[in-house]
C-alpha cells in the first residue's frame, strides 16, 4: 500500500505514462509488518485513552507536571536571587576595603603644608 502511494507520487512528478515497469518501495525501514505493528499499538493506545482510569491518571500526570514546573521555577528564581546577592555582597566588600584603604591613606597625610605657619 505504502509503496503504491510512493509510486503514484513519483509517477506524478516524472509524468509517467501509467505503465509500471518496477515497483518502488517507499522505504526499507518501514515494512508492512512494522506498519501493521504500529497500527495495532496506536489502536491499543486509543482504546486505553477511552478508559476512565487512564484519563484520570493522565490528568493527574499533567497536573503534577505543572506543579513541579512551578516549584522548579520558584527554586530557580530563589537560586538566582541568592547568587546575585552573593555577587553584590562580594562587590560591596571590595568597595568597602578600597574605601577603607583610601580613608587610611588620607588620615596619614598632613592636613597642612609642611612650611606653613599656624593661623592665630
Amino acid at each position: 500500500m505504502l509503496a503504491r502511494v510512493f509510486w503514484m507520487v513519483t509517477c506524478i512528478k516524472s509524468k509517467c505514462t501509467g505503465e509500471r515497469t518496477s515497483q518502488v518501495k517507499a522505504s526499507k525501514v518501514w515494512s508492512e509488518k512494522k506498519a501493521r505493528k504500529w497500527m495495532w499499538v496506536g489502536l491499543a493506545a486509543f482504546v486505553a485513552l477511552q478508559i476512565y482510569f487512564v484519563q484520570e491518571m493522565l490528568a493527574a500526570l499533567i497536573l503534577f507536571t505543572g506543579v513541579f514546573v512551578i516549584f522548579a521555577l520558584v527554586a530557580l528564581v530563589l537560586y538566582l536571587v541568592d547568587r546575585a546577592g552573593q555577587w553584590g555582597l562580594g562587590w560591596a566588600g571590595n568597595q568597602a576595603r578600597r574605601g577603607m584603604a583610601l580613608a587610611e591613606d588620607l588620615s596619614k597625610k598632613q592636613l597642612r603644608r609642611p612650611r606653613s605657619e599656624t593661623a592665630q
